[in-house]
C-alpha cells in the first residue's frame, strides 16, 4: 500500500479544501496521513480513517525559531511515515515542507500553491525585499527532481516561474479545490430584504474593510439591504480585524456578523449577492460555491478573483480597494433582479463546467500516479 502524506497549516482548512481528495486516495488504495495544526477537528479526521500527526506550525508571522522547530518536526514525521508521495498545501508547508522533502529525499512531491499570500500584496521597499527573499526560498522548495507544482491561476504561476526558474514540465493548473455540486443547489432567493454576503475570514486582505465601507455608503443612500459577514476573526493572521474593532463596527448597525458557518449551502442560499473584494487569491472557494448556488458575484479584478468568474456574465469585477466602485456594483445587482438572476444561472453553468470536485479529485489522483511511475 502506497503512503500519501498531506502537510498543511490547520485541520479545518484540510476538511474544507482537501478532504475529498484524501478520501478518493483511500479508495484508490493509498494509506493517507495528515500532518497539520490541530484545533477541534481531530475526531472528524480520524473518523474518516485518516492518520493524523499534530504539527505545531504557527501561521502568523515569520518566526525563525518556529520555522526551524517545524522543519525538525516534519523531518521526524516523514522519517516515521516514510511516505511515497508528500502533498504540501498553503505557503508555509510548501516552503518548509519543500525544503525538508528535498533533504529527506522523498520519492514524489506535490506542492499546491493556493495563493501567494499577503507578502505579494504588500507595497514598498521592505515588501519588495521580502518578496525577493521569499522568491529565493520558493526556488529551493520547488527544486525536487520528481515534483508537480499545482497553481490555481495563471498570475501566481507566472510570478513564481519568473522568480524561481520553475520549468513548465513541473507545472500543473487546477482551477481551485472544487465544489460538490450535489450539495450546492440553485434555489430561489428568499423573499424580503436582500442579503449581501461577505463569505470569508475577516481579513484586511480579503477586503473586509472595503465591504463595510461600501455598506455604509449604500445605507446612507437609503438602499434597503442587509450586509452580512460570514467568517471569523483570525488572530493568527496579521491582517485580521481585531475583536475589539469588530465589536465597534457591529455597534454601528451597518453590518451583521454570522460568525463561522459550516452550513455554507444554506448561508449562500439566503444571499442575493455575494461580495468578496479581496486583494489577491489563489482561487477563492467561496466564489466557486456562490456560482454553484446560482448567486451573482461582485469581486475584484485581481489574480484568483477574476479567474473565479466570467466578468459581466456570472458577476461584476471592480478595482481593488475601490469602495465607491464596490458600492456601485452591489447597487447595480440589488436594483436589477433580472440581471442578478441571469448571472446566477450563468454561474451555475460555469460551476458545472469548471468547478466539479470530482474532476478536481481525478486530476490529483492522476498526478500522484504519474509521479509514482
Amino acid at each position: 500500500m502506497k503512503k500519501l502524506l498531506f502537510i498543511l497549516n490547520v485541520d479545518w482548512f484540510f476538511l474544507s479544501h482537501r478532504l475529498q481528495i484524501a478520501l478518493a486516495a483511500q479508495k484508490a488504495g493509498f494509506d493517507v496521513h495528515i500532518a497539520t495544526g490541530i484545533t477541534d477537528k481531530l475526531g472528524v479526521l480520524q473518523a474518516h480513517g485518516l492518520k493524523v500527526h499534530p504539527l505545531g506550525l504557527v501561521r502568523g508571522g515569520v518566526g525563525l525559531l518556529n520555522a526551524v522547530q517545524t522543519a525538525f518536526d516534519l523531518r521526524h514525521i516523514i522519517n516515521h511515515v516514510k511516505p511515497d508521495v508528500v502533498h504540501l498545501v498553503t505557503i508555509k508547508p510548501v516552503l518548509l515542507g519543500g525544503l525538508v522533502a528535498r533533504w529527506m529525499r522523498v520519492p514524489a512531491l506535490v506542492s499546491a500553491v493556493s495563493g501567494l499570500g499577503y507578502v505579494f500584496t504588500a507595497h514598498g521597499l521592505k515588501a519588495r525585499l521580502r518578496q525577493r527573499l521569499v522568491g529565493l526560498v520558493y526556488g529551493w522548495a520547488l527544486g525536487h527532481r520528481n515534483q508537480a507544482v499545482i497553481f490555481q491561476n495563471p498570475d501566481d504561476r507566472d510570478t513564481l516561474m519568473a522568480a524561481t526558474g520553475l520549468p513548465h514540465s513541473k507545472v500543473e493548473m487546477i482551477r481551485g479545490s472544487g465544489v460538490d455540486l450535489a450539495q450546492y443547489a440553485v434555489v430561489p432567493e428568499v423573499a424580503g430584504v436582500p442579503v449581501v454576503l461577505f463569505p470569508a475570514r475577516l481579513l484586511a486582505d480579503k477586503g473586509v474593510f472595503e465591504f463595510m465601507a461600501a455598506a455604509r455608503l449604500l445605507r446612507a443612500k437609503g438602499l434597503s439591504a442587509r450586509f452580512v459577514l460570514a467568517g471569523l476573526v483570525d488572530t493568527a493572521n496579521p491582517t485580521s480585524v481585531t475583536q475589539e474593532k469588530l465589536d465597534a463596527l457591529l455597534e454601528e448597525g451597518v453590518v451583521e456578523h454570522w460568525g463561522y458557518r459550516s452550513d455554507m449551502p444554506q448561508v449562500l442560499a439566503s444571499a442575493s449577492v455575494v461580495a468578496l473584494p479581496s486583494y489577491r487569491e489563489g482561487m477563492p472557494k467561496a466564489l466557486l460555491e456562490a456560482a454553484a448556488c446560482g448567486r451573482a458575484v461582485v469581486t475584484t479584478d485581481v489574480p484568483g478573483c477574476r479567474d473565479a468568474i466570467e466578468p459581466g456574465v456570472t458577476g461584476l469585477l471592480v478595482p481593488v480597494r475601490d469602495v465607491a466602485g464596490l458600492a456601485y456594483a452591489i447597487e447595480q445587482l440589488l436594483t436589477h433582479p433580472e440581471q442578478r438572476k441571469a448571472m446566477g444561472l450563468a454561474g451555475r453553468r460555469l460551476a458545472e463546467q469548471e468547478f466539479d470536485v470530482h474532476a478536481v479529485v481525478d486530476k490529483h489522483l492522476a498526478i500522484y500516479q504519474r509521479l509514482l511511475a
